[in-house]
Parts: structure tokens; C-alpha cells; sequence
């Protein structure tokens, strides 16, 4: 392949080298990398963020400046928050572009673990440049410096090696050569990706050396598609086609691996019914006839029904997670089996299934083939058809709105989005109670449209990721739908949107504290221990009065435009405004509990959180012995 990219500055070196310092090399090295997938080529690393402090200033700094016009930047406010944003921009590029993130030495690096652990689990793609203690050592310890007496060469970024899918420590120039294109392997490989560390000694990026000019030139990485191996795709039709009940498990490896039309395809080949994890849903539009809507505890009653009866369940790119699985009680069928299509074989190994380890749309083609005039009974069918209208009507039923001028609910606040949202719009949300609420009931348009992260679930991920978003697609309309108590965890990315005008939609619900974990904290004999925003009543408890905590005026303070919305009314014509805005708006609402006006359905499937096994408190007493109905139904599928 041969280089497209010239020199910028820097004097030349001998024969074939040019001489630059380490962090303009890996800057220059960066603009040449790029991904190919069904024809498709996309830049690798499209941009770079960045918090500038002593460990990154003078040298990856100063070689973003060099590079400027072919390195786009951004500029951060949180060091996590960029992570973030980079990983909501690699998901909506279906992981063929992402970002890079730069940061100083000290608590700038330790910033960055959450976000790294976020996007390891769920193998998305992000490069990490953070700054590192000196190599050579001219003084020790430096400002920032963590001292491990038994071990010179440990700093701070060691804590990002077991969230990170590769790491390295660049203690020499030329160490960049091997370390720089196994980074590149890692985060183009289907199976391996995630985060990926390149720590960087201050003093090393600053440092000259001859570069071999091949170091820079153009590079594609093809983004494989594993085939299937065809004795197990035709074990897997096998047991499909003597198959009763089967049941597809859609997971998000259905998005990694645009395999949305292939599934749709097999299910109306089929007419096996398809329920989608967190990470999957969308992987089906709402109204297909197949799709029967999220499986596990956040799931429908249709598709959690469909699971206790299975007796085939086709995980599609699954990694059967506890909130999936409800924690081991819902795939109850006595003689119920898997088969799992998976591009990784420890997931696809899961459950004791039968393992079709390919690509995620290659395997289903392969597999409709192979089931060429195979379809479930019509009156299995006609079942599942009928509970999805019923469920649909429990929908229709949160969603209602009501009367005009009353407080709207977190569910409705839904409906009216529904109302006005296209297959265009992109919904981020991560934590709290609305996750379990849109798994339930959102009805996803487009494939891109349900943008939840539910493998770590991190609380400060929505306005990060919707700006990743939103500048990964600038012709969509981006929603970062946040509780308070998320808001709380991380507002300050508002200010790189308004700096740089990135349309973002934030969307504030305010129920003055913890609701979700307040919810489970009553469920499991916690008594909402600690998650209210009130004042302290002079027992020790709460009272009844929330803290006067403005959130629409810190929002407006950090340069959004807030509109506050206190009816149904108003908060329709306030989200219609807010669709249309050409910069970063927000839209804040305090919401009514659902005690008072239909809410979203219950749980429909248990979730595993312990019980204390001895307790005084009635509460306690009562949830242990809820918690021993449940354990008591567990079973491990071997």
C-alpha cells in the first residue's frame, strides 16, 4: 500500500525516515489508518479528544497542533465523559470509526477507567493516549507520580490494563512501531475489541527519532466476516426444525454486525418470534410481525412468556446477561436447548448451547438457507401475534397522556416523544428507571434509533454519547434523555456542545432522587435507604419537601437554551420546539410518580439482588423470604 499523506514538519532524517517526535508519529500514523467492511472504507480514528495537563501538553498536545489538519480535536470537560463520547460515536459508525482519547498524567489517566470498562463490555471500539510518568526517570517521583515501593516501573495507568482489550507502555520511541499496529488489530477485530491503551511517558513523546516512511503509509484493516462452519449450521437447522417453540434471542451483535435485514429475513422465512436484550432491540422494527418486543426482566409479557415456554432458544449475538436470563429463572422449559450464533466462541459457548461461531448476518443467511421451507406451527404463531397486539395496548395504556394540563409521568413523557420522533431520531439513554421503561415499551424505528448502554450501565453516559452521536450523524436529531440523578453524575460535556454547537436534544426528568434504586431498595427490605434528594427530618429519616436543587438553571447556567415544561401541554409543544432547534437545547420536567396515573408495567422476570439471608426489620424479613420463592426456580443449563 502506498502512502497518501506528506510530511507536515519535522526535518528529514536518513535515507526512507523521516524525523519526528514519538507523538507526532503516532498522530500522523493515526490519519492513515482506516477500516473495510462489504466495500465500505471509513477513516479509523476520525478525531481526538482531549484535557490538556503536564504529561500530554507539550507532546501530544503539540503534535495535535502539527496535525491539525487532518486530526480534527475536541475538547473535553471529563476525562471519563470523553471516553464516552468516543464510544457513542464508534457504536453509531457500527464500530468502523471511533475516536482517540488524550489525557494528562495522574487523576486525568485514573479518569478514564469507567469509560474504558464501559466500552470493553461492550466491545466497543476506543483508543486511550493517556500521559505517563517519565521513562528516563530525571526526577522521581514527578507531580502526580503514584510510588509502588516494590515495583519502579507501575503507575497510575496500570489501572486501566485489565479494562483494556490491549495495553501498552511506549518506554521508547521505536516501541510505537509494534505497539501502534497491534493497537489497530485490536480495535477492528470483531471479537477482541474495546478499549485500548497506549500509555505515554511525557518525556518519550517529545523525544525525535527517524521514522521508516513505511510506518506511514495507508492502511486498510477488513473488518472480517467469520463464516460458518457447515457442520455446525446444519446441527443448529436440525435442531430448529424440531423445534415446537423456538424462540430468537436478538443481542447487540445483530447491530455490530448489521445483520438487522438478515434477521428480518429469517423471521419471515421462519415465523420464529424474535425478543431483543437491551442491546439488541431495534435489531427488528417495532411492528414487524416477528418482533415481540425486550426478553428478561426489563422485557414484555409476551416475549418473557415465549421464553419460560421455549424449547429452542437462537441466541443471535448475545452475551446472556443476568437481566436476560432473570438471573437464571426464565428459560424454564424442562427440556429446553440453544443455539448460539456468536462471532466470539466464549460467548457462543454460553448456556450449553449448541455453537455457531460466525458472524452474526453471515450465520443467519446461512441458516435461513438451510431451513428453505421451514415454519413454525401457524397456531404458535397466531399466539405470539395476539399477546404482541395485548402488550401493545398495555403501551398505548402508559403512554396515554391524560388530561392537558396535569404533570406528565416518566412513561408518557415517552409517549409524547413517540409521538413525534421519525426513524431519523436516536434515543441515548443508560441508567436509572428509564432504561427498564423503554426496554418495555419504546417502539424502535430504524436499527440506530434505541441507543441505550446497558452492559455497564453508567450512570453520566447520555450527553457524552449523544454528542458521539451526533457528531458520528449530524443529519439525525440525537435525544439524551437523563434523570436527575444521572444529570448530577456528569452535566459538563453540555459546555464542549454549546462551544461547539453540537445539536444535541437533552431532556432532564426530574423525580428528586434515586428512583430506580429507590424502587429496589423497597423491593429487597432496604426501606429507600439513602436515595432521596430531601431535607433530614430531626429523627434521621426525610421529609416530605425536595431539596431546592435547580437543575434547569445548571443547565441553563452551562449554556443551554432550558425550556420547563410543567404540564402534558407543555411538554408536547416543548419537545416539538426542541426537534426542530439547529443548536443544544434542553428540555426539563418534573415528573409524577406512577402511584397516581398509569405507569409502565411491572417487571415481567426476576432479577438476582441477595437478600439479607437474618434480619429484625419486617421489611427485610418479608423480601428474604420473596428472594428464597425465586432462588428456589434458578437453574444452570448444562
Amino acid at each position: 500500500m502506498s502512502g497518501t499523506h506528506t510530511r507536515t514538519g519535522g526535518a528529514a532524517g536518513a535515507p526512507g525516515t523521516v524525523r519526528l517526535t514519538t507523538a507526532q508519529a503516532l498522530v500522523r500514523f493515526l490519519t492513515a489508518q482506516y477500516t473495510e467492511r462489504d466495500g465500505e472504507r471509513r477513516r479509523l480514528v476520525d478525531a481526538t479528544w482531549g484535557i490538556f495537563g503536564h504529561g500530554n501538553v507539550a507532546g501530544i498536545g503539540q503534535a495535535l497542533v502539527e496535525y491539525g489538519e487532518t486530526m480534527p480535536f475536541h475538547q473535553g470537560r471529563n476525562e471519563q465523559a470523553m471516553v464516552h463520547a468516543a464510544v457513542g460515536y464508534a457504536r453509531q459508525c457500527g464500530r468502523l470509526s471511533t475516536h482517540a482519547v488524550t489525557t494528562s498524567i495522574g487523576p486525568g489517566a485514573t479518569n478514564l477507567v469507567t469509560g474504558a470498562a464501559l466500552a470493553t463490555v461492550n466491545h466497543l471500539p476506543v483508543l486511550l493516549l493517556p500521559g505517563d510518568t517519565f521513562a528516563t526517570r530525571p526526577a522521581d517521583p514527578v507531580l502526580q507520580q503514584l510510588e509502588v515501593p516494590y515495583a519502579g516501573d507501575v503507575s497510575v495507568n496500570d489501572c486501566l490494563r485489565p479494562v483494556s482489550k490491549y495495553f501498552d507502555r511506549i518506554t521508547r520511541p521505536e516501541a510505537l512501531i509494534p505497539a501502534a499496529l497491534q493497537a489497530m488489530r485490536v480495535l477492528t477485530d470483531p471479537v477482541d475489541t474495546g478499549a485500548v491503551t497506549l500509555a505515554l511517558p511525557q518525556d518519550v513523546q517529545a523525544e525525535g527519532f527517524d521514522w521508516p516512511r513505511e510506518f506511514f503509509a495507508e492502511r486498510v484493516w477488513t473488518v472480517r466476516r467469520q463464516s460458518p462452519d457447515p457442520a455446525e449450521l446444519a446441527a443448529a437447522a436440525r435442531l430448529v426444525r424440531a423445534a415446537g417453540r423456538p424462540l430468537v434471542v436478538a443481542g447487540g451483535g445483530v447491530h455490530h454486525s448489521a445483520a438487522e435485514q438478515a434477521l428480518a429475513a429469517f423471521a419471515d422465512a421462519t415465523g420464529i418470534p424474535v425478543a431483543a436484550t437491551q442491546a439488541g432491540k431495534g435489531s427488528l422494527h417495532h411492528d414487524h410481525p416477528a418482533d415481540v418486543g425486550g426478553i428478561g426482566h426489563t422485557g414484555t409479557s409476551t416475549a418473557d412468556e415465549l421464553a419460560r415456554t421455549a424449547d429452542l432458544v437462537i441466541g443471535v449475538g448475545t452475551r446472556y446477561t443476568d437481566f436476560t436470563t432473570a438471573s437464571g429463572t426464565l428459560f424454564a422449559a424442562p427440556g429446553v436447548r440453544f443455539v448460539n450464533i456468536n462471532v466470539a466462541a466464549f460467548d457462543a459457548h454460553k448456556m450449553a448451547g449448541a455453537t455457531v461461531v460466525a458472524d452474526a448476518r453471515a450465520a443467519l443467511e446461512g441458516l435461513r438457507e438451510a431451513l428453505a421451507g421451514h415454519r413454525v406451527d401457524t397456531a404458535y404463531a397466531a399466539g405470539y401475534g395476539d399477546g404482541k397486539e395485548r402488550w401493545e395496548h398495555r403501551v398505548d395504556a402508559a403512554y396515554e397522556a391524560g388530561e392537558p394540563d396535569a404533570r406528565p409521568t416518566q412513561a408518557q413523557v415517552l409517549g409524547l416523544l413517540d409521538e413525534i420522533v421519525t426513524d431519523a431520531d436516536v434515543l441515548v439513554n443508560a441508567a436509572g428507571s428509564l432504561p427498564g421503561d423503554l426496554h418495555k415499551l419504546w417502539r424502535a424505528r430504524s436499527p440506530q434509533q434505541y441507543h441505550v448502554e446497558y452492559g455497564y450501565s453508567c450512570m453520566g453516559y447520555e450527553i457524552p454519547a449523544a454528542i458521539g452521536v451526533s457528531l458520528a450523524a449530524p443529519e439525525r436529531p440525537v435525544w439524551a434523555l437523563v434523570g436527575d440523578g444521572t444529570y448530577l453524575m456528569m452535566p459538563t460535556e453540555i459546555v464542549t456542545a454549546v462551544q461547539e454547537d453540537i445539536p444535541v436534544k437533552v431532556v432532564i426528568l426530574q423525580n428528586h432522587g434515586y428512583a430506580s434504586i429507590g424502587g429496589l431498595s423497597e423491593s429487597v427490605g432496604g426501606e429507600r435507604f439513602g436515595t432521596a434528594y430531601r431535607h433530614r427530618a430531626p429523627d434521621g429519616g426525610y421529609t416530605g419537601t425536595p431539596l431546592p436543587v435547580d437543575l434547569a438553571a445548571n443547565a441553563a447556567s452551562l449554556g443551554l437554551p432550558v425550556t420547563r415544561a410543567k404540564t402534558v401541554r407543555e411538554l408536547r409543544a416543548a419537545l416539538r420546539e426542541a426537534r426542530e432547534a439547529d443548536g443544544p437545547t434542553c428540555v426539563y420536567v418534573e415528573t409524577e410518580t406512577a402511584d397516581t396515573v398509569s405507569g409502565p408495567p411491572p417487571a415481567q422476570a426476576w432479577w438476582d439482588v441477595p437478600v439479607a439471608e437474618t434480619a429484625t426489620r419486617t421489611a427485610a424479613v418479608a423480601a428474604r423470604e420473596e428472594y428464597d420463592r425465586h432462588v428456589s426456580a434458578r437453574r444452570r443449563h448444562l
